[in-house]
């Protein structure tokens, strides 16, 4: 199966997997659950709510006003498969976040999705520049199985904190768990150190 699906880096690669991860072939569809209903561009919104000054909820028609861009970035699950050079189009956190005025007091951020999924970040790794909401993949609309119509991509930790349909983001005076946190996973989930389990 190994050989199959997954194989182990080479050389050149090695570098940019973590400890503990396998390439794959393809992208393997990882969710908790049932996938909620499809959801169009149109009908989807992104609730902000906690320390702020009042909630916030953003449109399609509102994020399409950010600047938008490609983004090319590796993908490491914590079951031990990678996708190296995954291309997505959207809009960063951080232009969003400049929409928003957040307390001082906020250290951590819980993100909600359809369905019902949770997972928690240190304020810190939300902001990082590099982070964006996703809706494209590969140059197509991103498919409902991927978390579409939009997720979050998250590339410093394992895919469960990209969340997949995302459509809340929660922000907390101290850290609180998610799902997968409330379930056995790691607060952080850093691939480098293999932060896979509490």
């Amino acid at each position: 199966m190994l050989g199959k699906f997954f194989q182990k880096p080479s050389p050149p690669e090695s570098d940019r997997v973590p400890p503990g991860q396998y390439l794959t072939n393809g992208f393997p569809i990882m969710t908790y659950g049932q996938a909620p209903p499809h959801l169009s561009r149109k009908e989807w919104k992104l609730k902000v709510w906690g320390l702020v000054p009042q909630p916030l909820m953003f449109t399609w028609d509102d994020v399409m006003t950010l600047p938008q861009q490609e983004f090319t970035a590796d993908f490491h699950c914590v079951t031990r498969w990678s996708k190296l050079d995954v291309t997505w189009k959207g809009f960063r956190v951080v232009d969003l976040m400049k929409l928003v005025d957040l307390d001082p007091s906020a250290v951590h951020v819980m993100e909600h999705c359809l369905g019902g999924y949770t997972t928690n970040l240190p304020l810190a790794d939300f902001l990082r520049p590099e982070n964006f909401f996703a809706y494209e993949l590969n140059g197509e609309p991103l498919p409902l199985e991927h978390g579409g119509p939009v997720r979050t991509v998250v590339p410093h930790l394992y895919a469960w904190k990209s969340a997949k349909w995302i459509n809340g983001i929660e922000f907390l005076p101290k850290e609180q768990s998610g799902f997968w946190e409330r379930n056995g996973y790691h607060g952080r989930g850093e691939p480098w150190t293999e932060e896979r389990y509490s």
